[in-house]
C-alpha cells in the first residue's frame, strides 16, 4: 500500500512478465500494472481490482493492510477482467458490502459473475460521501467499453480515470515526473492508437463534458500504467489532439514480400516519396510488430500497402493488420495499395 495523495493509496500490482494482452493482441514490451486504490477516511472504499491471476496476493495484502471487513465500499469503473477479475474472491469475504458502478456495469457484473451482490447504479453527477473527501462519478462510456466510469475524489483533487489516459508500462516508480518521457509517451501512444482509436468522437465528448464540471484535477490516475501527477492535464491535452484525426504529416509504406519484388516496390515508393520532401517510413508487416505498426500508421497522413499475390489473394500477414485497420476505423489519411504480379496480380 503506498500513499499517493491525501487518503489516496496505491495498492495495485506491478506485471514486469506480460508480453500479451487482450489475449494475443496486444504487445506489452515493457509490462503493465493494475492499478487499484483505496481511499481511506471515514469510510474505506476500494476502487477496482486486479487481473483475476493476482488475486490471492491483492487480497492478502488487503487484508494485512486494513482489514477486508473495514472495508465500506467497492466502487467498479469497469468490469472487464484486468480491472474486475478478483471482485468475485472479494466479495466472497464480504458479500453485503455495496458496489457502485453505472447501469451498464451492473447488467455486466451479473452476466460475468453471475451473482446477487449489492449492486448500487451511479450516473454522472452523483456522489458518495465519505467524511472528509466526496466520490465523485462520471460516466465514460466507449472509453472503450459501454460501463466504463471514472471517479473523482474531491478534497483530494484526484480523478481515477481507469482506462482512460493509460499505458501498459511496468516502471519501478509510479509517477510521470520519475520516468523516462520518451518511454512514457511512446507507450500512452500506442495505448490510444491500438485501443481507443475506434472511440475518439467518444474521448472529444467526455473531455468536454468533464471541463464543463469544473473538478480540479491535481492527479490522474489511470488503471493502467504511469500515475500523472506533474501537470495532469499534459495527457488530457494529448488525447484531444489524438482524438483529433491525429497525423504528423509523414507517410508509411508496409509491405510483405515472397521473393523481394514487393519489398523493391516498397523501397522504391519511399524513394519517391523522399524526392517530394514526404518523410516515410518503410516496415515489413511479416516481420514487424503489429500493434508498434498500427502506432505508425495512427501517425501517418499517408498510409501505402503492399503484398505478393498469393492464391488470388494477398499474404496472411498483410490481411491480417488490414482487419486490425478496420476495426480502429483510422480518419483523415490518404491510402494506396501495390503489389508484385504473381500468376494473375489479384494482390492490389
Amino acid at each position: 500500500m503506498i500513499k499517493i495523495k491525501d487518503s489516496v493509496y496505491w495498492v495495485g500490482v506491478k506485471d514486469w512478465e506480460i508480453r500479451r494482452f487482450h489475449g494475443e493482441e496486444y504487445t506489452t514490451h515493457r509490462g503493465s500494472t493494475y492499478n487499484s486504490y483505496l481511499i481511506m477516511d471515514k469510510k474505506t472504499v476500494l476502487v477496482d481490482t486486479v487481473w483475476t491471476p493476482f488475486h490471492e496476493g491483492f487480497l492478502e495484502d488487503l487484508e494485512k493492510d486494513i482489514g477486508l471487513g473495514n472495508i465500506s465500499a467497492v466502487v467498479v469503473n469497469h468490469t472487464e477482467q484486468d480491472h474486475a477479475g478478483s471482485l468475485a474472491y472479494l466479495m466472497e469475504k464480504i458479500p453485503e458490502t455495496p458496489i457502485y458502478c453505472t447501469k451498464n456495469g451492473a447488467m455486466m457484473i451479473k452476466k460475468h459473475f453471475h451473482k446477487d451482490w449489492n449492486l448500487n447504479v451511479v450516473k454522472t453527477g452523483d456522489s458518495v460521501d465519505l467524511g472528509d473527501n466526496r466520490l465523485i462519478f462520471v460516466e465514460t462510456p466507449m472509453l472503450h467499453w459501454p460501463d466504463n466510469m471514472a471517479t473523482y475524489v474531491s478534497g483530494a483533487n484526484v480523478l481515477l480515470s481507469n482506462d482512460a489516459f493509460g499505458q501498459h508500462y511496468a516502471s519501478p516508480y509510479l509517477f510521470n515526473d520519475q520516468v523516462d518521457q520518451g518511454e512514457l509517451f511512446q507507450e500512452a501512444m500506442k495505448y490510444y492508437a491500438n485501443i481507443l482509436t475506434p472511440f475518439s468522437k467518444f474521448v472529444k465528448a467526455k473531455i468536454k463534458e468533464i471541463a464543463g464540471l469544473n473538478l480540479p484535477i491535481e492527479m490522474i490516475c489511470p488503471s493502467h500504467g504511469i500515475i500523472w501527477r506533474e501537470n495532469p492535464m499534459q495527457i488530457v491535452e494529448k488525447y484531444d489532439q489524438w482524438a483529433g484525426d491525429y497525423n504528423e504529416g509523414t507517410a508509411i509504406v508496409l509491405y510483405d514480400s515472397m521473393w523481394g519484388a514487393t519489398k523493391k516496390m516498397a523501397l522504391a515508393i519511399a524513394r519517391g516519396l523522399g524526392s517530394r520532401g514526404v518523410g516515410a517510413r518503410v516496415f515489413n508487416i511479416g516481420k514487424c510488430d503489429r500493434n508498434d505498426l498500427i502506432t505508425d500508421i495512427f501517425r501517418s497522413r499517408g498510409v501505402i500497402i503492399g503484398s505478393s499475390t498469393i492464391n488470388k489473394g494477398i499474404l496472411s500477414s498483410t490481411a491480417a493488420l488490414l482487419e486490425v485497420i478496420k476495426g480502429l476505423q483510422f480518419k483523415n489519411k490518404i491510402a494506396a495499395s501495390f503489389g508484385s504480379y504473381g500468376w494473375s496480380g489479384e494482390s492490389i
